[in-house]
Formats: structure tokens, sequence, C-alpha cells
């Protein structure tokens, strides 16, 4: 049986097939020399790809896959999250990193 197939739309309105390894790779380099195992990696993105497959749906946005890495990471590791964060929300400067801290670090 095939399993169902899933695109991404992108920022820039490119769609591109939904791609595990992609998803596991970004998550790896955010947990780069940090306590997460990869079983917790492989959970997380289990986690994510059930929620989108149920979904029923054929597109997907990637801001809500970035979204819900993002929000896994909080909970298991925050500096994995936080280097996530920097790299997904594409910090312009000292000052946007430093309000994304204090946002974490006030709840």
């Amino acid at each position: 049986m095939e399993a169902p197939r899933l695109f991404v739309v992108k920022k820039d309105g490119r769609r591109e097939q939904y791609n595990r390894d992609k998803v596991l790779s970004g998550l790896r380099r955010a947990c780069e020399k940090r306590p997460v195992s990869e079983a917790q990696r492989e959970e997380i993105v289990a986690g994510i790809e059930r929620e989108l497959f149920a979904r029923g749906e054929s597109e997907v946005a990637g801001t809500l896959i970035g979204e819900k890495l993002m929000e896994a990471l909080k909970s298991v590791d925050e500096v994995a999250y936080v280097r996530f964060a920097s790299v997904y929300r594409d910090f312009r400067d000292v000052a946007s990193f430093r309000a994304e801290l204090e946002g974490l670090l006030a709840k």
C-alpha cells in the first residue's frame, strides 16, 4: 500500500513533496551536541507526520511544519529550540534574537 502524498507549500509559493529526511536533517542540526537522542528526534517527526496526515489534506504550509517543530523542541530542549528558531525565523539582529529569548524565559 502506498503512503498518501503530501506536498509542502513553501513561503515563496513553491510546492515540493514532503521529505521526512529534510525535516529530520534540520532537527539534527538544531540538536547537535545536545542531549536529544535520535529516538526522540524520530518521535518528534513521527508525531508531526501523524498530525499532518490525519488532516487528510494533500498540501500543508511549510510554516506549519516549522511551528510544530519549534513547539516540540521547546518542551524537549530549549537550546535546540533557540537554534532552530534562529534559522527558521531568520533573526536579522541581536534585538530580535533577544526578544525570542526573553519570551522563552518569561514562560
